[in-house]
């Protein structure tokens, strides 16, 4: 089973559109999938996918209450299916206060079992959901999840749960500093949960034309402390799009979104969006990198190619082995 956790500690990153890419590209590789969205801020997953009507109302039911293990429902019944064929469990106001409702049911379990508060698992709480008690594995092939940003309960619930994580980087700062705080991330996350972590892979994101990009994006590709099997050129007209289509960048060149000026002030639109070739480069990038992942980290086995219909412009296929060279802006 394919499991990652999509997280990196500084912002920017392209995090929840990196999720939302692979969980598409994974599901076009004929896989069961599903995206847990933990980040409790608006830009999230679920706004990306148009889910989660009722993620401001307190008394709906939701993650949080079942990972408490006091649900108002069966976990089927949060699970919501987006267009592109990916089930969701959204986002909710209730995951802003996770750590305060864990310390509240910590300290009412402790007080009425023979159990101190540092014996109490309150990492593994998402894994019995997940493994134990639903066995998601029994109805999916793939579980990703958007974390919150914030090193805490509910990140630690994420990567104790799915052991993996998949880390997109920004071209900032010096390359061998952000190497060590990789290193020292998982080194830290694995001291805290008491398992080993998995570290799939890293991915530059934004990597313009540059020297100091370029020299950033070396530093990274030449090491030996982990794969990074692409890297991502600077895309922000491609990953704006996203929000207004309501979907992944495949469903934005496929169907051709474009967000434009016109009388009526700015306005979104299908069928619109001139396909460039350094888009389909692009998507071409992220289709790779899923089937890394899948291949790579998890030796599944998932189709090699895959064809793009895109609205009134004929086809395109997109191939898994690459031409090895790495992505970067125009």
């Amino acid at each position: 089973m394919i499991t990652a956790v999509v997280y990196a500690e500084s912002g920017g990153t392209f995090k929840t559109t990196m999720t939302a890419n692979l969980a598409v590209a994974l599901s076009r590789m004929d896989l069961d999938v599903l995206v847990l969205d933990l980040d409790p801020q608006t830009g999230n997953l679920t706004s990306l996918f148009d889910v989660g009507e009722d993620r401001s109302d307190p008394n709906a039911d939701n993650l949080v209450k079942h990972i408490l293990e006091m649900p108002d429902g069966d976990f089927a019944s949060l699970i919501e299916t987006s267009p592109e064929g990916v089930d969701i469990v959204p986002s909710h106001d209730m995951l802003s206060d996770f750590t305060s409702n864990l310390e509240q049911k910590i300290t009412y379990e402790t007080g009425v079992k023979d159990v101190s508060r540092e014996e109490y698992p309150r990492y593994e709480l998402l894994y019995r959901l997940l493994w134990e008690r639903e066995r998601v594995n029994e109805q999916y092939d793939v579980v990703l999840i958007d974390p919150n940003a914030r090193a805490e309960d509910l990140l630690y619930n994420a990567m104790y749960a799915l052991r993996t994580l998949v880390a997109p980087v920004k071209p900032a700062g010096k390359g061998s500093l952000s190497l060590d705080g990789l290193e020292e991330m998982v080194g830290n996350m694995e001291t805290e949960l008491d398992i080993g972590v998995g570290l799939s892979c890293v991915v530059p994101c934004g990597v313009g034309q540059t020297n100091a990009h370029k020299q950033y994006r070396d530093r990274f590709e030449t090491t030996d402390a982990f794969a990074t099997p692409v890297s991502i050129g600077s895309r922000e007209s491609l990953m704006d799009a996203m929000w207004e289509a309501h979907g992944s960048a495949f469903k934005v060149i496929e169907e051709r979104w474009k967000t434009y000026e016109s009388d009526d002030g700015m306005v979104s639109k299908r069928g619109k969006r001139r396909v460039p070739d350094r888009e389909l480069e692009t998507l071409e990038t992220i289709w790779r990198l899923a089937g890394f992942i899948a291949t790579d980290t998890f030796d599944a086995t998932v189709p090699e190619e895959l064809v793009l219909d895109i609205v009134d412009d004929g086809t395109e296929t997109l191939q898994m082995a690459g031409n090895g060279h790495p992505e970067v802006a125009d």
